[in-house]
């Protein structure tokens, strides 16, 4: 007998956010099964939400593993709350799906819980239907009043800093069709930072009153940084001799390291801007979350960003992904 909508979500979906649901401290007060979902904010907290998009062939491989493709669907949605310095609350999923596949389903739907529980989140509500391989997801956080960290802060004498390490993800993506057994030790590092992404709450949160402005590093860093610039009315100037670069991108794409770093995307850090006077403050953070955070640049007067090499060269980055 087929799988109804309704036995689908009790089945693989329910449960798990239940348990989730009746933690002590969860903000969830009514979650799945009503016509809406319940949350209690905090008292004197505003109410942050994104909502991200995921198509089978665009933002992932056809017939890519259901439990990576769970992990990082919600790592990269979660990613945008880290960016404004939210605390998550809760999320809701709409999935579309071209069959019920119920072992694709249970991979799915454990390896969703227990990203859920790693980042602090619980699943709330959504939607199923059938149709090409699609998921939506809406993520909601919640910050106290006036602190949420915005695009449009950033002004001329702050410092830009960047969290991680930059264009490994890119660099993944020659990988992600071959064999686990043909990869070089290398090729498997850079794989595992495409399929676990690290959404960086505990960052954006102790970012709140420190940095002027922040985004998340989805489309690649000359671009999102360029969002901060746009919004803010400002420029940049960029040293990619400082941008981190881990030791497995180097030694695999070592000519074009420097052009995954700024335009690749994919990598879900932080790219975050701070008045000059916040520097030890920052490097203090790195210390106390064992999280590299380099400073690669500043915020100018005028508009646009300007990247320079190590030998004073101007680089033009390539454009970070567009979906159209």
């Amino acid at each position: 007998m087929p799988v109804s909508e309704f036995q689908l979500i009790q089945q693989y979906f329910k449960a798990g956010a239940a348990a989730a649901q009746a933690c002590p401290n969860s903000p969830v007060r009514c979650g799945i099964g009503d016509d809406c979902a319940v949350l209690a904010l905090p008292a004197g907290d505003e109410l942050l939400v994104s909502v991200d998009t995921l198509v089978e062939s665009v933002h992932f491989p056809a017939n890519y593993p259901s439990d990576l493709l769970a992990r990082r669907a919600l790592a990269v949605c979660v990613s945008d709350l880290a960016a404004c310095g939210a605390t998550p609350l809760g999320f809701t999923l709409a999935l579309t799906l071209p069959k019920v596949d119920e072992p694709w389903l249970a991979g799915f739907a454990d390896a969703l819980a227990v990203a859920a529980a790693e980042f602090g989140i619980v699943l709330v509500g959504g939607d199923t239907t059938r149709g090409p391989l699609c998921l939506s997801l809406q993520v909601m956080g919640s910050a106290p009043a006036g602190t949420a960290i915005l695009r449009s802060g950033a002004r001329p004498g702050d410092l830009v800093f960047v969290s991680g390490q930059l264009g490994d993800a890119r660099a993944a993506l020659a990988y992600l069709d071959k064999p686990l057994a043909q990869l070089s030790a290398a090729e498997t590092a850079l794989l595992a930072r495409y399929h676990s992404p690290e959404p960086r709450l505990a960052l954006g949160q102790q970012l709140r009153g420190l940095a002027s402005a922040a985004v998340d590093i989805s489309d690649g860093l000359a671009a999102d940084l360029g969002h901060i610039l746009n919004a803010s009315g400002v420029a940049a100037v960029l040293y990619t001799e400082h941008l981190a670069l881990s030791a497995a991108l180097t030694e695999t794409n070592s000519e074009r390291a420097i052009e995954f770093a700024l335009s690749g995307g994919d990598d879900y850090e932080l790219c975050f801007t701070v008045p000059a006077e916040h520097r030890e403050a920052v490097v203090a953070l790195s210390a106390e979350l064992n999280l590299r955070l380099t400073e690669v640049g500043y915020i100018d007067i005028g508009e646009g960003l300007a990247c320079y090499a190590a030998d004073g060269g101007v680089i033009t980055p390539a454009a970070g992904y567009q979906h159209f």
